[in-house]
C-alpha cells in the first residue's frame, strides 16, 4: 500500500471520488460533508446542513452535483459550484445508509433502515419507485454499471439483485399526456400487473447481516461483506446466481468490499482495523494493512485511477496498491531503471537499451507489494552511489 493522503476528522461513514477532478467527498458521523483536493491535500469546502450522521454520499458523473443521505431521513442534492443545497427529498422513515446517482438516467438510488430501497428522479424531484422485500435494515444499494440491474445488501442476511427495466421503459416512453407514467403514479404497474422493479436473484449464504454488496465493473460477478466476518464472491447469469467462494480472514464485522477495476483483486475493510486485498482467482489474502486503533467503515475505488479511499474512526486514508512508475536513476547521460525484475540501462545519447543484471528476491518483493526494494548503483572511479527505490 502506498499512502497518498490522510485526513483527521470525525468518523468517516461515506466516500465518493470525483470522476475527473482530484476531489474526494467524505461524509462524517458528526453531520459534516468535507470536499478535499487529494492532490493538493487541501480541504476545499464544508457542507453542514444534515442533522446527525451522513452515511450516503455520491458525486454525479457529469453534472456539478452530489447527493447525500443522513440519519435525519433526508436526501439532499447539492451543487458544489454554487456551494449550496439545491433541494431535499423526503420519504424515507429511518436512517439512510447509501445514496448514489445513476450513470445515465436522472435517478438517485437510496437504501434505508426503513427496509426499503427508493429510486428518485432528481429532475422532477419525485420518488418514482419503492422497492420492498427486505425484512431488515437495507445497508447498501448500487446500480449496475451498464445493465438495468441494482444490487442491495441487508441485515436480513441476504443480497438481492433487482431488474428495473420496467421502470426504465416507463421513463423513456412518455404516456399520452407527455409525462412518463411513473410521474403520474409512482406505484404504477403495467397491464399485467408487473411492478417497476422485480427481484431477479436472492443470494443467501451469509450467516449474519450483510453490510455491503458490489457489482464487478465488467464481469457477471458480485462481492458481498457481512457481520459473519466473511467476504463472498457470487456469479450470475440471466437464469440464476450462485456462490463461487468465500474469503475468510477478517476477525470482526466486514464493513465494505469493492472490486479492483483493473486487476483480479477484491479489497475489503473491517471493524477489525484492517484492509485486506484478496486474489479473485485463488481466493487467498495477498496483503493485510492494519491500523492500531481505528475501525474501518467504508471503502471506495476511483472509477478510472489506481486509487482507493478508506474511512475509519479518526478520518480517511487514500492509497494506491502498486507503483505506477519504474524506479530509476540517471548518471552521465545513462538512465538506469528497473523493469520486469531487471536492472537495465539506457544510453540517452545513442538510445541503446541493455540489461545490467537480474534482480533476485523472494515473493514478498513482488511489484504490487507495499515493501520497498533499494537498488544501489556504485561507481568505483568516482566513489559515487546512486540509489533507486523499487
Amino acid at each position: 500500500m502506498l499512502t497518498k493522503f490522510e485526513t483527521k476528522s470525525a468518523r468517516v461513514k461515506g466516500i465518493s471520488f470525483h470522476a475527473k477532478r482530484p476531489w474526494v467527498l467524505a461524509s462524517l458521523h458528526n453531520g459534516v460533508i468535507q470536499l478535499w483536493d487529494y492532490r493538493m491535500c487541501t480541504l476545499l469546502e464544508k457542507f453542514d446542513e444534515h442533522d446527525g450522521p451522513v452515511r450516503g454520499i455520491c458525486f454525479h458523473i457529469q453534472q456539478p452535483l452530489f447527493v447525500s443521505g443522513g440519519d435525519d431521513y433526508k436526501i439532499k442534492v447539492w451543487n458544489y459550484k454554487q456551494r449550496r443545497c439545491l433541494f431535499t427529498l423526503l420519504g424515507h422513515l429511518d436512517y439512510i445508509r447509501t445514496t448514489c446517482f445513476h450513470h445515465e438516467y436522472p435517478w438517485i438510488l437510496s437504501a434505508s433502515d426503513d427496509q426499503t430501497i427508493r429510486i428518485w428522479n432528481w429532475q422532477s424531484r419525485q420518488c418514482i419507485s419503492v422497492l420492498t422485500g427486505h425484512n431488515h435494515y437495507v445497508m447498501c444499494a448500487q446500480f449496475h454499471p451498464t445493465e438495468d440491474l441494482l444490487v442491495s445488501a441487508s441485515l436480513d442476511q441476504s443480497v438481492r439483485v433487482w431488474d428495473f427495466s420496467g421502470l426504465r421503459k416507463k421513463s423513456v416512453a412518455p404516456g399520452p399526456t407527455g409525462l412518463a407514467d411513473h410521474l403520474r403514479n409512482p406505484q404504477a404497474t403495467d397491464l399485467f400487473g408487473q411492478a417497476d422493479a422485480v427481484v431477479k436473484h436472492v443470494l443467501e449464504g451469509h450467516d449474519r447481516g450483510v453490510n455491503w454488496a458490489s457489482f464487478h465493473p465488467s464481469l457477471p460477478l458480485i462481492v458481498s461483506a457481512a457481520d459473519d466476518r466473511q467476504v463472498k464472491l457470487w456469479r450470475m447469469n440471466d437464469a440464476k446466481a450462485w456462490e463461487v467462494d468465500t474469503c475468510r480472514g477478517h476477525y470482526n464485522n466486514v464493513s465494505c468490499v469493492v472490486f479492483h477495476a483493473r486487476h483480479e483483486l477484491i479489497l475489503s475493510n473491517s471493524e477489525d482495523k484492517s484492509i485486506r486485498v484478496w486474489d479473485i482467482t485463488k481466493r487467498t489474502c495477498l496483503h493485510t494493512f492494519r491500523r492500531e486503533h481505528e475501525r474501518f467503515w467504508v471503502l471506495a475505488a476511483h472509477p478510472t485511477l489506481n486509487l482507493f479511499a478508506a474511512g475509519h474512526d479518526a478520518g480517511m486514508l487514500l492509497f494506491k496498491l502498486q507503483r505506477e512508475r519504474p524506479a530509476y536513476a540517471v548518471h552521465n547521460h545513462v538512465l538506469f531503471y528497473i523493469k520486469d525484475r531487471q536492472l537495465r540501462k539506457l544510453d540517452m545519447q545513442t538510445n541503446r537499451d541493455a540489461p545490467v543484471m537480474q534482480i533476485k528476491g523472494s515473493n514478498r518483493h513482488q511489484p504490487h507489494r507495499s515493501e520497498l526494494l533499494d537498488i544501489i548503483i556504485y561507481y568505483p572511479s568516482t566513489g559515487r552511489k546512486i540509489r533507486a527505490v523499487a
